[in-house]
């Protein structure tokens, strides 16, 4: 799963630490969980945040389910998030 917006600068260290104390705990225990990354271009005000799921039905569960904490930092966003998935091909 992949997600990215924009948001101001001024609010990236929020929106990072919003992500670390409400998103990070329960997204681990999300059924199928392998793994999350949360990745910002300080310079462009670009967040982004990528899992990876046991499952194409995991992720579909876990998509669903992150709307209500992706409400959680609405007032922090520019633009709507942008959420999408893709299919892991290689991974070392």
């Amino acid at each position: 799963m992949q997600g990215s917006s924009l948001v101001p600068s001024n609010k990236l260290d929020e929106a990072i630490q919003l992500w670390r104390d409400t998103v990070l705990p329960s997204v681990q225990q999300q059924k199928g969980f392998r793994s999350v990354r949360l990745l910002v271009d300080r310079k462009n005000g670009k967040i982004a945040s990528l899992g990876l799921w046991e499952t194409e039905a995991d992720f579909q569960a876990t998509v669903e389910w992150n709307q209500k904490p992706i409400a959680n930092f609405a007032s922090l966003f520019v633009t709507p998030p942008e959420v999408g998935g893709y299919e892991v091909v290689v991974e070392v």
